[in-house]
């Protein structure tokens, strides 16, 4: 059920249910990722196992054992490379072609988690610490004009540093140490961002002590040398995940406590406006900011998905499906063609039209392309897939 307008508790609406549950994995959901064609879905859990699923049949395309220890993060690369990473102290980046997906297995873990299955061509392994349970942050490399290459941010081997290294090259691109002055333990969430006008590159970093830093890197693309240009904490607890917005001018924290909080993107030596909210509901994870930077969500320790509007930190909508703890949620991206559909009429007709001209199976993918999916995965092992807003 698709939902078009806010929840509350004095909503007339019925309960919102998912589209669909993903069920194949016997250990708890670690991490999700929508490929950017919205036509796949990447799932990882706490034995290290990946499904590939395909959303317009909800069916397993590829599966296999890529960690020893559980997954930590995973993300895409281009058009045919997924990244993953591991407690095992590993980040991995596979080569897999949509050409190659029927060579691989599609017998879930839940149904044999013994055997070994083929695995994608293997094409870059970084070892990386991980004696904490952050992920990896990720960008395109902005200092190489019209480049694929990307910037990866990983925890320093130090309490609150941080390594970045470029792909595909395997060179350390910086190393960050903790703010200077403060005590922060070790990191526990990262991310990578350019600013508004894509000026500078950002690295937003959330400390064990609840702090969170904003690191910008001089305008001198020839130096790695990286400042701290602003430190706060809003949190009393550890932070467990940020996230920006897709255009860069503010981000999102939470944590173990129960604050969400938002930051304006600061300036160098300038102000940062932020807003605290208290949602009376601690432990929410996982912050997902959708493409179209409208709203994001949170995965709840108590089995809920909460959604959120971006401007205004109002929560939308909370979606009940799960009877254990949620760790990690993920929105597909939001294409022209079904906003403009959002907008109504005409674009309805056209594609009325259209579909008369489809198969089934065609109609099958270019609803799964356009649908606003937004992913959940629990403790349990399954992947709930809502159509939001």
């Amino acid at each position: 059920m698709a939902l078009q307008q806010p929840l509350n508790q004095q909503s007339t609406l019925p309960p919102a249910q998912p589209v669909y549950i993903l069920r194949g994995h016997a250990a708890q959901i670690h991490a999700v990722h929508f490929l950017p064609d919205n036509l796949r879905l990447l799932t990882g859990d706490a034995e290290g196992w990946i499904v590939l699923w395909s959303l317009p049949i909800r069916r397993p395309l590829a599966v296999w054992k890529a960690h020893k220890e559980p997954i930590l993060g995973l993300g895409s690369w281009g058009n045919d490379k997924i990244i993953t990473h591991g407690r095992d102290s590993k980040l991995y980046v596979w080569q897999l072609r949509a050409e190659d997906e029927a060579t691989f297995s599609t017998t879930l873990p839940i149904d044999d988690a013994v055997s070994e299955r083929k695995q994608p061509w293997l094409i870059h392994s970084l070892t990386v610490n991980t004696l904490n349970f952050c992920s990896f942050a990720m960008c395109a490399d902005g200092t190489q004009s019209h480049s694929t290459d990307i910037l990866i941010a990983t925890p320093g081997v130090s309490d609150g540093s941080t390594n970045i290294t470029a792909l595909p090259s395997e060179q350390r691109f910086a190393t960050i140490p903790s703010p200077p002055g403060l005590k922060t333990g070790m990191t526990m969430a990262l991310a990578l961002t350019y600013t508004a006008q894509r000026s500078s590159l950002r690295l937003l970093a959330g400390y064990e002590s609840g702090h969170i830093a904003v690191w910008e890197r001089g305008p001198n693309t020839s130096t790695t040398r990286w400042t701290a240009i602003y430190t706060t904490k809003q949190h009393s607890q550890p932070i467990l995940s940020l996230a920006p917005t897709p255009d860069g001018s503010c981000f999102f924290t939470s944590s173990a406590d129960a604050i969400i909080a938002r930051y304006s993107m600061p300036e160098a030596g300038g102000a940062c406006e932020e807003k605290v909210l208290q949602t009376k509901h601690a432990g929410q994870q996982s912050i997902s900011v959708r493409s179209d930077g409208k709203i994001f969500s949170t995965a709840g320790w108590d089995g809920r998905i909460r959604v959120y509007s971006v401007k205004t930190l109002k929560e939308l909508a909370v979606l009940k499906w799960h009877k254990e703890g949620c760790y990690a949620t993920a929105f597909a991206r939001i294409h022209e063609s079904a906003a403009t559909d959002d907008a109504g009429g005409k674009a309805e007709e056209e594609g009325d039209l259209v579909k008369r001209d489809l198969t089934v199976s065609e109609q099958r993918v270019e609803k799964a392309r356009r649908t606003h999916w937004l992913a959940a995965g629990s403790k349990d092992g399954k992947v709930s897939l809502w159509d939001i807003y």
